[in-house]
Formats: C-alpha cells, structure tokens, sequence
C-alpha cells in the first residue's frame, strides 16, 4: 500500500526540534538509581516531552510518519502505562488530521496495555481498539532492559492481535534492544533516538549557552 508520506523537510525539521526538546526538558546529568537498581550519571524522563504541548505534537508526527513508511498496514498503536499513553494517543491523533487531508489514508486508532486487568467492570488488561488478527505497533518512551515493553508486547499477544513491530522513543543501549527483539520476533524493533543521541544535543545546547 502506497501512502502518502510528509515531505522529507518536514520530517527532518520535526525530528530535530523533538531531539532539541528531549535534550532540554528530559535529560539530565548527576547521579540517579534507575529502577532497575543500576546507577548512572544521567536520567531521561520522556514524559516531560511527551506530555510537552508541542513535544506531544512532534512526538505524533516523527512517530506517525515512520509507521507509515515502515508498516503501512498497521492498525493500532498501544503499548504498557503510563510511558506509552500520550505517545500512543498523539500518534493516532497525527494520523487523523493526515487522514482529513488525504482521504484514501487509513487511521491509526490507539490502546493502552494496564499493568494489571482490572478487578471490576470488563476486567480488560487492554484498553481503547482491540481486534483479534489486528496487526498493532507496541510504543515505548524509554527502552532500558525493555520490561514494560515486552508486557506490553505478551499482553497484546494475548488478545489475539499480532504485533507488527516495536517502537522506542529513547534507546539506552543497555540490552534491552536483544530482549524486545526476541520477545517481538520476527516483528522489527525501531528507536527514534539514543541516550547518546540525546546527551550530545545537550551538551551541544549548553556550549551554546556558555
């Protein structure tokens, strides 16, 4: 299926101003116990971007643009609470004003994986679109060990809906790439960006200052 892509300057615009905000409202230098127990001499919180006004909107579109290209018959984007929600949501929303201006582009509809099902009402582990044999994207702001990501990925599994691929916004490099990659197989695993990528920007950003 052929879909109507963003103009390369566009996106390359996009991706750069996200990577500017990544590096100035979600990472920090000092001295931080992740939770995996490990110390390390930087924090990303992506949140703090995600949930940005216009860090939402970029994160959306960059995100939005790539599914498009790489996994054009995808019909869903979803992955664990809470990192994965606004991701997830600003995705599908990016996919609907596109869809208004191109009206042969399918959506991209959104779910959230619970932590745990629910123990009143439907008892649903996944919440939003859920469709047995739907080809869905797994999203994740931050990939550490991939923890939360794989739940994600098992959760969806679950249900019945094939996981078509994996997508990270922030790539620590600290293994958890190979264990999303096994647990996804033979979906591909994609990051927007790596701690390196993100630390240079803002060492870059600071030079500036001073």
């Amino acid at each position: 299926m052929s879909i109507p892509a963003q103009s390369t300057k566009d996106i390359d615009q996009h991706r750069a101003a996200l990577l500017r905000l990544l590096a100035t409202e979600s990472f920090r230098l000092g001295d931080f116990v992740l939770t995996s127990g490990a110390r390390s001499d930087y924090y990303i919180d992506c949140r703090t971007t995600t949930l940005h006004a216009a860090g939402g909107r970029l994160t959306g579109l960059v995100l939005y643009d790539h599914i498009r290209q790489h996994l054009p018959f995808a019909e869903a984007v979803g992955g664990l609470t809470m990192g994965a929600d606004p991701m997830a949501s600003n995705i599908a929303t990016a996919s609907s004003i596109y869809a208004e201006q191109h009206t042969s582009t399918p959506l991209i509809h959104a779910f959230l994986v619970r932590k745990a099902e629910k123990t009143h009402g439907t008892g649903r582990r996944i919440e939003g679109f859920v469709r047995p044999g739907a080809q869905v994207v797994i999203v994740d702001d931050t990939c550490t060990t991939g923890g939360s990501t794989i739940t994600a990925i098992q959760a969806v599994q679950e249900s019945g809906m094939i996981v078509a691929g994996v997508y990270c916004l922030v790539d620590r490099e600290q293994g958890g790439r190979a264990a999303i990659e096994a647990a996804a197989n033979p979906a591909p695993f994609y990051s927007l960006f790596t701690a390196n990528d993100v630390r240079a920007e803002h060492l870059r950003l600071q030079s500036q200052i001073t």
